[in-house]
């Protein structure tokens, strides 16, 4: 899909996959809590799915932060599509990258087919109002995503999972080349877990870059194709999920014992 301007197609794969790239980044969270990331440096690559693995507290939530711009690096550079970031128009940005955060505070009673059209925002003029193409491109992600008969529903009456299938596909409407996803299956039953998994597929082979985190190294193991393995704010390892999701470098990352099994063709991940 692609930016909808003036009655046009609405729907086009994308043919330029954006890469991710980090340069000597140092991070400093204020407060107590200090040094996070000292010359961090990685490579993602671009129109792959990444998932970024690890425990809790260990900078995953910051680093996506990173990319985006909400968080600014103290010192080196955060390069998209070969592009530092800091390059970028904020609306050029908004086009570029879309986020899905892990509790996202809506505080209208937006609709659903309401809220999912502020994914159209960086594509419009300031104070221009969503056109009938717009719309168009919004109900079709409903469709695609099978949410469309919550068009008209309140947001604020839907499940949690409801809710965070309709926050993917706001994301989805913005139509961005790379999408960052925050703990995306957290607290969701396995058939709504499914569907976000299908989402992230699709996305992956329309030549989005997408890149979640996780503390799960089963789902990594289920749906990602490369991974970024953290703890305490270091990349313990990176690289294609065959080669990197290891029982040794698992334990290093959890700090307990895990052990990879090969189950009728699957990697899986057993722990304590």
């Amino acid at each position: 899909m692609r930016p909808a301007r003036g009655g046009e197609s609405v729907r086009e794969d994308r043919q330029y996959p954006a890469s991710i790239s980090l340069a000597d980044v140092v991070f400093t969270h204020g407060g107590e809590q200090g040094l996070l990331f000292e010359g961090l440096s990685l490579e993602i690559p671009a129109g792959k799915v990444t998932a970024i693995l690890g425990p809790n507290g260990s900078g995953k939530t910051t680093l996506l932060h990173l990319i985006l711009g909400i968080l600014a690096p103290g010192e080196g550079a955060v390069l998209l599509a070969h592009r530092r970031r800091d390059q970028y128009s904020r609306r050029d940005l908004g086009r570029l990258i879309g986020l899905v955060s892990q509790n996202e505070y809506i505080p209208f009673n937006f609709t659903v087919l309401e809220y999912v059209l502020l994914g159209r925002a960086p594509h419009l003029q300031l104070l221009q109002t969503p056109g009938e193409a717009d719309i168009r491109t919004a109900r079709l992600v409903l469709e695609e995503t099978g949410l469309s008969h919550l068009e008209d529903r309140s947001i604020q009456a839907l499940s949690g999972g409801e809710r965070q299938l309709v926050m993917v596909a706001r994301a989805l409407t913005q139509q961005p080349r790379i999408l960052l996803l925050d703990e995306p299956t957290s607290h969701l039953d396995l058939s709504n877990k499914g569907r976000v998994l299908g989402m992230i597929a699709q996305q992956a082979a329309h030549g989005v870059t997408v890149v979640y985190t996780t503390h799960e190294p089963n789902l990594a193991a289920s749906s990602a194709d490369f991974l970024v393995l953290m703890r305490a704010g270091r990349v313990l390892d990176a690289g294609p999920v065959v080669s990197t999701l290891t029982s040794a470098v698992l334990t290093q990352t959890y700090d307990v014992p895990v052990e990879v099994v090969e189950l009728n063709g699957r990697r899986v991940v057993i722990g304590p």
